[in-house]
């Protein structure tokens, strides 16, 4: 599990359908690279989140057969930056 910081929605027209209607969000971990996930929770721009990544993100998002490989679960509500 990660703790990253969502930065923007990312736009993605074209997918496989698979994928469904998921929204798509950048997020970045402290000090880290941006990734893509998919947003599982429903959160905005500047959340501090939990990700699962592998397997985990794959059921998260939706089962087995999803195409993730990063799955936001949780927003969180308290979150100290050092």
């Amino acid at each position: 599990m990660k703790i990253c910081q969502v930065e923007k929605t990312l736009v993605s027209t074209n997918r496989i359908k698979e994928m469904g209607h998921r929204p798509l969000l950048v997020v970045r971990e402290k000090g880290g690279s941006r990734s893509i996930a998919v947003d599982a929770v429903g959160c905005i721009p500047g959340d501090w989140v939990m990700c699962v990544g592998s397997s985990a993100a794959r059921e998260a998002a939706g089962g087995k057969d999803f195409p993730s490989d990063l799955t936001i679960v949780g927003i969180i509500d308290h979150w100290a930056e050092d």
